[in-house]
C-alpha cells in the first residue's frame, strides 16, 4: 500500500497512487475535502449549501462569507476559513466517500453518514458538517 494507508476502503474509495493532495466528496455533493498526505496530513472541507448558524461567530477580521469552510491538521485546533467557499471541483476523478464508512489519513479520520461528515485529528479536535448544523471542538 501506498502512503495512504486506509481510504474510506471498505467503499472503494482511493487516492491515486503519487498524490500528494486529493479531493472527494460526500453522497449529496454539498460537501467536498481535499486531503493532503505527506509527512503530516491535514483536510480542507467546504460545505455549500447549510442553514443556521456557523460553527463559530465571525471575527471582526472577516467581511466575507464566513461559515463554509474548515480547515485541520494532525495536531491541533480546527481553524475556520474567511470568504465564500468558491467553486465546485466537478473534474473527473472526485471519489465519494460513501455513508457509513471511515477514512484514516495519518492522524486525520473522517466518517461520512447521511447526517454530515465527522473528522478528528490526534489532539481530539475535529468537526461536523452537515446541512443543518455545523460544529468544530
Amino acid at each position: 500500500m501506498h502512503r495512504l494507508a486506509v481510504l474510506f476502503c471498505l467503499g472503494g474509495l482511493a487516492a491515486p497512487a503519487a498524490a500528494d493532495v486529493f479531493p472527494f466528496k460526500t453522497p449529496s455533493g454539498n460537501i467536498q475535502c481535499y486531503v493532503g498526505v505527506g509527512e503530516s496530513s491535514d483536510i480542507d472541507c467546504t460545505i455549500w449549501d447549510r442553514s443556521g448558524p456557523p460553527a463559530a461567530p465571525r471575527p471582526a477580521s472577516c467581511r466575507g462569507p464566513w461559515g463554509h469552510r474548515v480547515q485541520m491538521a494532525e495536531r491541533g485546533p480546527v481553524s475556520l476559513i474567511c470568504g465564500a467557499p468558491g467553486p465546485r471541483n466537478t473534474a473527473p476523478g472526485v471519489e465519494v466517500a460513501p455513508y457509513g464508512q471511515t477514512g484514516r489519513w495519518g492522524g486525520i479520520s473522517c466518517s461520512s453518514t447521511p447526517q454530515g461528515l465527522d473528522c478528528r485529528n490526534g489532539s481530539g479536535h475535529g468537526f461536523r458538517l452537515s446541512r443543518a448544523s455545523q460544529q468544530v471542538w
